[in-house]
């Protein structure tokens, strides 16, 4: 198998399908983290491929893709706070009952 850079995009597309998809059936609000974290997942596979396979970013897509990583790891970070504090109040992990936040 050739190592191209198509391989790599498929691969990222496919990561980002199954993301968005696991973000718009669940409605569990760890499940939906971990579907956000799978779609900046795939997409710093795509930075970093584009970095592997075009001349002009090979400098620069690491630096990118660290930057990535770091705003995904600040994201879990208070999403996952976000999510505690929610569910101490509401005893509950599903996004639906949500809605009323001020009660």
């Amino acid at each position: 198998m050739s190592n191209s850079l198509d391989s790599y995009l498929v691969l990222s597309a496919l990561l980002f399908a199954v993301g968005s998809f696991g973000f718009l059936a669940r409605r569990n609000a760890i499940s939906m983290l971990m579907s956000i974290e799978l779609m900046i997942n795939a997409v710093n596979l795509t930075i970093v491929a584009f970095g592997a396979f075009v001349e002009p970013l090979k400098t620069h897509a690491a630096v990118i893709a660290l930057i990535v990583i770091a705003v995904a790891a600040a994201e879990a970070t208070v999403g996952l706070a976000i999510i505690i504090a929610i569910y101490r109040n509401k005893k509950t992990p599903l996004v639906d009952e949500y809605d009323a936040m001020s009660q």
